[in-house]
């Protein structure tokens, strides 16, 4: 097993690792829409905040040399339903054709008044 922490991203305050790597798989600790070079929630809308999340994402497939093409499962969290039809038209640009297994679980407000948090699984680079 291996932690995975992007050099972009301070390390987390709390006792959990951005990603961990593990019998081929890429496991990311649910990502907030930060900005990575202040660590504050980025200033928007769901739109917004989708795509910081999502890249946030991707910061930390990277750190284990994977990529957002090879994840097999996201779970998305927010705390309007109403909000999904925003999410869903950023998500679909950014994943492209690519299809993973999703889940989407509305919430009670997240943390730092957060309008998104996304969790996935992924394929390590060296895994079919």
């Amino acid at each position: 097993m291996k932690t995975l922490q992007p050099p972009e991203m301070p390390v987390p305050k709390g006792h959990y690792s951005p990603g961990v790597l593990a019998h081929g798989l890429i496991f990311v600790s649910g990502m907030l829409p930060f900005d990575p070079a202040t660590w504050t929630i980025v200033e928007g809308d769901i739109e917004v905040q989708t795509e910081r999340t999502l890249r946030n994402v991707e910061l930390v497939l990277r750190a284990g040399g994977s990529s957002l093409d090879r994840v097999v499962s996201m779970t998305v969290y927010i705390p309007d339903g109403d909000l999904w039809d925003a999410v869903n038209k950023v998500y679909a640009r950014i994943m492209g054709s690519h299809r993973p297994t999703r889940a989407i679980v509305p919430v009670s407000p997240l943390h730092f008044g957060a309008l998104i948090e996304i969790q996935a699984i992924a394929l390590a680079p060296e895994t079919r």
